[in-house]
């Protein structure tokens, strides 16, 4: 069973987009861990590895002219399987 694992080695600076959708990308994988006893343990491995192919090459895709468009619809496609947006964080309701 894959865990999640962020590499926490110093790199050289990167840019600011990559780094918010690394953050996106993490509170999914934090969603899905959350909804583990809901899913099987294949279908949270599938998710984990597509989750950790596209952490690899954020730095990638982000450099693209259209990461916008790109990395959006990656971040759709995750939120069909684990609702992140329809969460909400009771701190910033009001």
């Amino acid at each position: 069973m894959p865990r999640f694992v962020t590499d926490s080695r110093p790199t050289r600076a990167q840019h600011p987009l990559t780094e918010f959708y690394r953050e996106e990308f993490k509170k999914h994988h934090q969603c899905l861990q959350r909804q583990r006893p809901y899913y099987s343990e294949s279908a949270i491995t599938d998710v984990e590895v597509a989750l950790v192919r596209i952490m690899g090459q954020l730095e990638q895709l982000c450099s693209k002219d259209n990461a916008d468009q790109v990395v959006s619809s990656l971040l759709k496609k995750f939120d069909v399987v684990t609702g992140l947006s329809a969460w909400s964080d009771p701190e910033q309701t009001h």
